[in-house]
């Protein structure tokens, strides 16, 4: 189970960034496509393994699922292909061998709480920022 070596290279990562900025990691924001290599829901249980006794212990992993894209040569336009075992145009079948998109494996974002914000103005959410 790969999942869980990438969960825990998510968590180092986060981990040291909420470091630098003085704060703490409330929810990592990742990108994940059809073809990374990934299963999405092995990679949330391997984050929530890993995170336990971590600084991450508390933060919550938001994944968004990226579309596969693939360029049409027929159509000459990209399209959504909707299954990777059939990687064909769905406007006019032709095989598309040309993957644009969909091997997203990226961390785009982490929400971050201001520790030193929230030691003197205890208001909620006002100490939190995006990284």
């Amino acid at each position: 189970m790969h999942e869980l070596s990438i969960a825990m290279s998510i968590i180092d990562v986060a981990a040291e960034e909420a470091e630098r900025a003085e704060g703490t990691v409330v929810a990592v924001h990742l990108r994940l496509g059809p073809l990374s290599g990934v299963v999405k829901d092995a990679l949330v249980s391997a984050f929530e393994l890993a995170r336990e006794g971590s600084p991450l212990a508390q933060s919550r992993l938001v994944i968004q699922e990226m579309p596969l894209i693939a360029w049409c040569p027929l159509c000459r336009c990209e399209q959504h292909i909707e299954s990777v075992q059939w990687i064909c145009c769905p406007a006019c079948n032709t095989p598309t061998p040309d993957v644009r998109g969909g091997r997203d494996l990226d961390v785009v974002g982490l929400e971050v709480l201001d520790d030193a914000a929230d030691a003197h103005d205890p208001s909620p959410a006002d100490g939190a920022r995006a990284q």
